[in-house]
């Protein structure tokens, strides 16, 4: 079997691609990587390349009359890795601009988190090393 060196992304359903690209590009700070010719979806950089493949989020714009999500939905959530001294900073940025953040202790790694949903209700963990 051959081992997995990481994870290349996570594709995210939204009704509001505005909004959405808004949170995670204007507020998160991920960096869209489109061509010009290509617009849609929208791929957002999220970390180095592992293996020479950028870790992404993307973003795909549902059907204007897609239903809305309802609960339980499929992914718990997604968790966006910042450095240590990033954290604090990002976390004043997002109480400025309104997001209720929720506090959290990791089971397994020793790390300071926080968690914010993001416009279209996925909740995104912020998350780096204690």
């Amino acid at each position: 079997m051959a081992p997995i060196l990481g994870l290349a992304e996570i594709v995210l359903w939204v009704h509001d691609l505005d909004r959405a690209l808004h949170f995670y590009r204007d507020v998160l700070g991920l960096e869209p990587i489109n061509p010009p010719d290509h617009p849609h979806p929208v791929f957002l950089q999220a970390g180095p390349p592992q293996a020479g493949v950028p870790q992404l989020v993307v973003l795909v714009r549902l059907p204007e009359d897609a239903p809305p999500f309802s609960a339980p939905r499929a992914l718990h959530h997604l968790a966006l890795t910042v450095a240590p001294e990033d954290f604090d900073p990002l976390r004043e940025r997002l109480e400025r601009q309104g997001y209720t953040l929720r506090g959290g202790q990791h089971p397994v790694l020793p790390s300071r988190t926080m968690y914010v949903d993001d416009p279209e209700g996925n909740e995104v963990e912020i998350i780096c090393r204690a």
